[in-house]
Formats: C-alpha cells, sequence, structure tokens
C-alpha cells in the first residue's frame, strides 16, 4: 500500500451522505435527545449537502439506549448503535471505520461549541484543501466560557504536547473534529488508544506524516455537568504521550502510508532531470548542517582550551559528525528504525574522515602560511573548509549513504512485502503485535452492524 493520493474535492453530485456526524455517549438519557435535535434542526437548515448523525452508544446503563432507539425512528437522518464496551476512542474508530460518508465528525452530547463553526470545519475537507479539521478554544479569535481549574489543564496540557512530542496544532481536546474518510481509513487503525487520548494520538500521528490540519476558532461554553474523571483522565493521557513518543523515537509507525503528494497543478509535477525529494533535503541537510556547525565551533573552542588545534578540530568534528549524521539519517533523508543504523554510521564516519582531512589540512596550510594565526583567524578558516566539507558530505550522503534505492526500500512494508508468499493469507496490513485492542474491535464491529440492521 503506498501513499495517499492527491486531495481532491469531492464529487458532491455522486454522495446522498456527504456528512456523518458521531455523538459517543454514555449514560446521557437526560442530553442526549435535546441535543441531537438541536443538531438535526441545524444541519437541515445550513448544510447543503446530505448528512447522517449517529448516536454510538458506549455501554450505557441507564435509558440511554430506549432514547437513541427512539430517535431513530422518528428522524430519518439519525441512526442509533450500541457499543458493549466503553470508550470514546473504540466508539469512534468503530462507527468512522465502517461508515461510507467521504466526511467524518464527531462532537461532545453538551454541544459545548457553537454550531455555527460545524461548515467552517468540514468544509476544508469537502474542498480538498486539508486532512483533518478541528476546534480550537485556544486561538486568539476563540470565545471560551470556563472555570479556571479546566482552562489550567487544558493549557498545560497543550504544552506539555508541545514539549513533548513537538506538536503545532493548539488543542487537543476540544471534542469537535472532523477528519477525511480517504484519511481515516488508513489512519485510524494505527491509533490504538480507545478512550480520551484517542483525538490527541490520531492528531499527533496525522501531523508527523504531513497531513493538514485546519484549526478553526469556536465559541465554546463548559459545561458544568460533565461527567469526565479529570485526574483519570490526565493521567491515562500521560501514558499516551509516553508510548506514542516512544512509537515515533523507535521508527514503529508506518507513518509514510499517510504521505500526501503535491495536486494537479502543473507546478507540482516531477521536473524531468531533477531528483526526487532534491529540494526538500536540500532544506533539511543545511538546517541539520547549521546546527551542525554552531555544534562544532563550540565544542572546537571547548576542546581548545585544553589541546592544541589538531586534536581540538578531531575531537570536535567526530562528535559533531556523529550527531549530524543520526540527524541527516532521520530528518533529511526520512530513513527510520534500527536497521542498517550502524552501518550508516560507519559511512559517515568515512564522510567524516574525508572533513577531517580538509579541515586539517586547512588548518596546517594557516600554520605553515602565518606561523601563529589568532583563535578568530582559525575560526574563519574552518568555517571555510567546513563549507566546502559540507557540500561533499551532502552529495556523498545522498548518494552513498542514504541512496534512493534505500530510502525506497524504508517505505512501510517494502522488503517485507517483496518477501511475502502472495499465496498465503496475509495479516492486515496495519496489523501489529502491539494492538491489544483488536480483538475488542472486531467485536465492536459486529455489534455495530447488528445494531445498525
Amino acid at each position: 500500500m503506498g501513499s495517499l493520493p492527491p486531495r481532491e474535492h469531492l464529487r458532491l453530485g455522486q454522495i446522498a451522505t456527504v456528512l456523518d456526524v458521531v455523538i459517543p455517549v454514555y449514560n446521557e438519557e437526560s442530553d442526549l435527545e435535546p441535543c441531537v435535535r438541536r443538531l438535526h434542526d441545524h444541519l437541515a437548515r445550513t448544510f447543503p449537502y446530505g448528512f447522517r448523525i449517529t448516536i454510538a452508544d458506549n455501554a450505557s446503563t441507564d435509558r440511554t439506549p430506549d432514547v437513541a432507539a427512539r430517535l431513530d425512528d422518528a428522524i430519518d437522518e439519525v441512526t442509533a448503535v450500541r457499543l458493549e464496551q466503553k470508550g470514546r476512542g473504540r466508539a469512534l474508530r468503530t462507527v468512522w471505520s465502517l461508515s461510507e460518508a467521504p466526511v467524518l465528525a464527531y462532537m461532545d452530547v453538551d454541544l459545548s461549541t457553537d454550531l455555527n463553526a460545524l461548515l467552517p470545519l468540514v468544509a476544508p475537507l469537502i474542498s480538498g484543501h486539508s486532512d483533518l479539521a478541528i476546534g480550537s478554544r485556544l486561538s486568539r479569535s476563540a470565545r471560551v466560557v470556563r472555570g479556571p481549574k479546566r482552562e489550567f489543564i487544558s493549557r498545560t496540557y497543550n504544552l506539555i504536547l508541545r514539549g513533548s512530542l513537538a506538536a503545532r496544532f493548539s488543542d487537543a481536546q476540544c471534542g469537535f473534529k472532523a477528519i477525511r474518510g480517504d484519511v481515516a481509513e488508513r489512519l485510524l487503525p494505527m491509533v490504538e488508544d480507545t478512550g480520551w487520548f484517542f483525538d490527541t494520538e490520531m492528531l499527533v500521528l496525522a501531523e508527523r506524516a504531513g497531513l493538514r490540519i485546519h484549526e478553526v476558532p469556536v465559541d465554546w461554553v463548559d459545561d458544568p455537568h460533565s461527567t469526565v474523571h479529570i485526574v483519570r483522565t490526565a493521567t491515562d493521557d500521560l501514558k499516551g504521550v509516553w508510548r506514542v513518543g516512544r512509537a515515533l523515537a523507535t521508527g514503529a509507525l508506518p507513518l509514510d502510508r499517510l504521505a500526501r503528494p503535491f495536486g494537479d497543478d502543473p507546478r507540482d509535477r516531477e521536473l524531468s532531470g531533477v531528483p526526487g525529494g532534491l529540494a526538500r533535503q536540500l532544506v533539511g541537510f543545511c538546517v541539520v548542517g547549521g546546527l551542525s556547525t554552531l555544534l562544532y565551533l563550540a565544542l572546537y573552542s571547548l576542546f581548545r582550551l585544553g589541546v592544541g588545534p589538531q586534536l581540538a578540530n578531531a575531537g570536535a568534528l567526530l562528535v559533531s559528525a556523529i550527531a549530524n549524521t543520526a540527524a541527516n539519517r532521520r530528518l533529511t533523508f526520512g530513513v527510520r528504525g534500527r536497521d542498517r543504523a550502524v552501518r550508516h554510521q560507519a559511512q559517515g564516519l568515512v564522510v567524516f574522515a574525508i572533513g577531517l582531512v580538509l579541515t586539517s589540512g586547512s588548518l596546517a596550510a594557516l600554520d605553515a602560511a602565518s606561523g601563529t594565526p589568532s583563535h578568530g583567524t582559525e575560526l574563519a578558516v574552518l568555517v571555510a573548509a567546513n563549507l566546502a566539507a559540507t557540500v561533499l558530505r551532502f552529495l556523498l550522503f545522498r548518494a552513498w549513504v542514504f541512496p534512493d534505492r534505500e530510502r525506497r526500500n524504508d517505505l512501510v512494508g517494502v522488503d517485507a512485502v517483496d518477501a511475502v508468499d502472495e499465496s498465503q493469507p496475509q495479516p492486515p496490513p496495519y496489523a501489529s503485535p502491539n494492538d491489544r485492542n483488536s480483538r475488542n474491535d472486531r467485536n465492536d464491529r459486529n455489534n455495530f452492524t447488528r445494531s445498525a440492521r
């Protein structure tokens, strides 16, 4: 399975149901009917395409299933389903995975978010501009009414995400999100969490894969009767952050399957004679190279306090070369996992040796020419020599250390697929020994199908 195709505007004339809005509920017998009727009235008045509202009952123990069934019978656009296990993430993954609508959304039953943001939320997905969309309570133009405790927790959690997972989206927990169906088909099997962390994990994986996330400022009023257990939810979220961060660090996730090419603009087409990915690799290499140069100069100045220029240069270049190879391997050339990592570092050391010859030769030539050069002169000569070594390093990295053939093989499953005996039954493309919930998900889908009937 390759990457996703280019985003395109949905062909709405050929689609009966464009939007499927899921409302996950647990013991919401009082709020469910007013919520569904209000949402249905809003969509019927303002949404120009076909829609469906799906009530996903997460094993409620009160009269919620009866209320959902009554709404299903009374309103054509409402469908009620029952899952026998709790978990908002489990409900969303089950319903979204079986929905045929090209745009999938969900919102909390309390309708804390102003519904006027719903059409702006899904419009970028319909047009083909974005892959996911989220409501943001932390945008500057958002208007939010909630207590200081929840405000503090929300902002702290998003700061944790930015610091630990380098997340750039502003609000992970707002219960107002949408995703394109083709993206959900690839992305949801990678999301392991079945509870409240489901949203965050989905967004982090999508962002790391390069998918476009559209943010909509929302008007939001806190529900004072919310039944969310804050401490337990926060603990589970922190565990999820650790798990996802570890998976990203080890390259265990097949994010290449979510990559998007450019669209149909002629300027986006591949040009003959230009190696694929060259521009992106040059940018990444320059960024890594700039940081490596700063590290090298800092180390050289530090080592120079205790040893001569040649030893200081060799030590600083060795340390910075190891860091440079590791950073270029992952960031510039997109090689993930530990496979061939030792070989790549060994080849990087060969490239380092070439750079050492260039810089050491420059220092030797400087000593021969001026006898006792100043420290500033030494640094200037080393910068010039490193620039020359950098150009050579990029060419060697691209052609020898990380050639195109190896990078293509590092796309998820290429080597494995070539070796698979196609005559034997194959597991699902996203099957993972770490997915402890796969059996439960299958049961949920069966229950969903029976309930829908």
